[in-house]
């Protein structure tokens, strides 16, 4: 039996395949446990959402208002944690901080139509009015519609 020099050329094709998905395997790890950097963000979650045609993520938006009558700044995130995604919906309409990590060179939106992954949500408990006025909800009194 003749040997025609194919087996040492699907040797070469086999271990750039191999090395190629090792190379892959590892970017994806490396992008997935790597922040590009970590922050807090706080304002009025707007929209909150499951979304995805095969990876189903939590996709969400903040409103964010430095002061009133400002132009609100939106915030686009990611959810992937069930727990945070809960927490997220039972306090829609009110204050919070969302804490975020930021992954950079992900291959696909399969892992979310964000770069901005939030694994944290705390309820913040004051109503800010101005740079430096601030009342807490128990003193802020309910508005009422004048008597005639």
């Amino acid at each position: 039996m003749a040997s025609d020099g194919r087996a040492p050329l699907m040797k070469s094709a086999v271990t750039v395949i191999l090395g190629l998905f090792v190379l892959g395997a590892a970017w994806l790890w490396f992008a997935l446990n790597w922040n590009y950097s970590t922050g807090e963000r706080a304002g009025w979650v707007q929209k909150f959402s499951r979304k995805g045609w095969i990876c189903k993520t939590w996709e969400g938006e903040l409103a964010m208002v430095s002061m009133p009558g400002a132009a609100q700044e939106k915030f686009y995130f990611t959810v992937w944690d069930d727990a945070v995604a809960e927490s997220i919906n039972k306090a829609m309409g009110r204050r919070v901080s969302l804490h975020y990590e930021e992954k950079v060179g992900l291959p696909t939106s399969c892992f979310g139509e964000t770069r901005h992954w939030v694994n944290k949500l705390t309820v913040v408990p004051e109503i800010p009015l101005a740079p430096g006025i601030v009342v807490s909800p128990s003193e802020a009194a309910p508005v009422t519609a004048p008597q005639k």
